[in-house]
């Protein structure tokens, strides 16, 4: 592997060894260089995340693509994959780990040090069955939702860069490789700890583990009385107030293993998500979850048993006797629940553009949720359509109204919505600017995915660089787009996902 050394014209960034989880050991992780790809080329290249990174010039240099393609070495970094366990499907799956994944090292930002790992880079000692490779469909995937989610207010780690190469790697059929730059404060997962808790069985490991994580990640629990339990506590609320973004959006993941939950409460690995076309509460997303663990509307519910599970791999670091241990420990996850009720109730009423609240306010939503569920309305333009609505008595709100079969049932639903309004004196003009910063116009629908993916296997990338920036303006009307906020395409419904996506 080349080394890559700086030169006047094009410095490279400020790169620092991964200094948190190189700190922690070598039982944490193992060092190694990417494997290389022959042939490589840019894809995709995130602007707002570059300048963010201060690495504007440098992204578009030989250098970089050179360097997160896996091709030549940043200079003075070593590498490293870190290992982790988890419960895939909730069914305990043991050791784990960065299997197609390498953490290249730490840059600075205005929101503190970042991560920068590139997914796609080749064999590690954790890749299992895997060939350590990742392919241009899923990496153009995870690239466009991570920075959508970003420019939507949802937490979420980051895309940087896209790479191709022509070499071969086969999945359902065999196609062509690629490596992602992602970026985050920590890729630390629950299934850190747990592997620290089941698998390795070392409550050292752990205990120092959780320390490190404390002190570097969640400084404010630090002086509580019980540290651990303060930390349990707020990885609770942040997850819940995670889950509610997401309900809001109409976002599914599809694949929430504990292994895929991040500790920051970050949206992480992008694989088999989509976002709802018509509303559907028990839509999965995934194909390959054949029973349905990670449909819509049990997100939440898994987040919760995710806790759990985390609460649980704490268990050994307890003095009390194991039962006890974990009831206390139950006990620190408990906010989730009023964090998440409180969150989504909030969410909710922002997308209705309700200014106040009112104890029949759930009724009213919840009644609208399941009109729409009843027709399979969709959702984000049902979500976009409210905030045009007329608040005054006669009002047709047609736009709206057709997107409904059942009219009756609409105009009933309308009329106490809008009596709702005026009982707040709602002005119209004023809360629709409000619900078009809540209810995005444009998402990262499938077919739109779909579409730059074909493109860009024919060569043509510049449909992904469109729908990224049409991604990163959701709320805006952006009317000579105005077809990508449409329905989708009939041929859309044949689309599926699966974990290999």
């Amino acid at each position: 592997m080349d080394a890559v050394l700086e030169t006047p014209a094009v410095a490279a960034p400020r790169w620092r060894e991964p200094g948190f989880m190189r700190s922690l050991g070598p039982g944490y992780w193992t060092a190694l260089p990417p494997q290389p790809l022959p042939e490589v080329h840019w894809v995709a290249r995130s602007q707002p995340l570059a300048d963010e990174l201060g690495v504007s010039a440098w992204l578009h240099s030989e250098q970089a693509l050179r360097v997160l393609a896996g091709n030549a070495a940043a200079r003075d970094l070593a590498p490293l994959a870190t290992v982790y366990s988890g419960h895939q499907f909730g069914v305990w799956a043991g050791q784990l780990g960065d299997g197609r994944a390498l953490l290249l090292g730490e840059v600075d930002s205005p929101s503190g040090p970042q991560e920068v790992q590139i997914k796609g880079s080749g064999l590690t000692p954790y890749s299992r069955m895997g060939d350590g490779r990742a392919v241009l469909r899923s990496s153009i995937r995870e690239f466009l939702c991570s920075e959508a989610m970003h420019h939507l207010g949802i937490p979420t780690t980051r895309a940087l860069a896209v790479i191709g190469s022509p070499q071969p790697v086969v999945r359902e059929t065999v196609e062509t490789a690629a490596v992602v730059t992602r970026v985050a404060p920590s890729f630390l997962r629950f299934g850190h700890f747990e592997h620290f808790a089941h698998t390795a069985a070392d409550p050292a490991a752990l205990h120092k583990l959780v320390n490190a994580v404390i002190e570097r990640y969640f400084p404010a629990c630090r002086d509580a009385p019980q540290p651990v339990f303060a930390w349990l506590s707020e990885v609770a609320r942040r997850t819940a107030r995670l889950m509610a973004q997401w309900q809001a959006v109409g976002f599914c993941h599809g694949v929430m293993n504990t292994d895929n939950l991040s500790i920051l409460g970050l949206t992480i690995d992008y694989g088999p998500f989509g976002f709802l076309d018509g509303f559907d509460p028990a839509h999965i997303c995934n194909h390959s979850d054949h029973q349905g663990r990670y449909a819509y509307a049990r997100q939440p519910g898994i987040a919760w048993w995710n806790l759990h599970a985390l609460a649980q791999a704490i268990v050994p670091l307890q003095d009390s006797s194991e039962e006890a241990a974990a009831e206390a420990l139950a006990d620190a996850i408990e906010p989730f629940k009023e964090e998440f009720g409180a969150s989504i109730q909030r969410a909710l009423r922002a997308k209705l553009g309700l200014a106040s609240e009112q104890g029949s306010d759930m009724a009213l939503i919840d009644d609208l949720l399941r009109l729409m569920a009843q027709e399979r309305t969709d959702y984000t333009i049902a979500m976009r359509r409210l905030g045009e609505f007329a608040s005054a008595e006669g009002a047709d709100n047609t736009r709206l109204r057709d997107l409904f079969i059942d009219r009756p049932a609409f105009d009933a639903w309308a009329a106490r919505y809008a009596q709702r309004l005026r009982a707040e004196g709602s002005i119209d003009v004023e809360r629709r600017m409000r619900m078009n910063r809540t209810n995005p116009k444009f998402v990262l629908r499938n077919h739109l995915a779909e579409q730059a993916i074909r493109r860009a296997n024919e060569g043509d990338f510049s449909e992904v660089a469109r729908v990224a920036a049409l991604l990163q303006r959701p709320f805006d009307e952006q009317p000579e787009h105005e077809a990508d906020a449409g329905l989708p395409p009939d041929w859309a419904q044949a689309l599926s996902v699966s974990c290999s996506s």
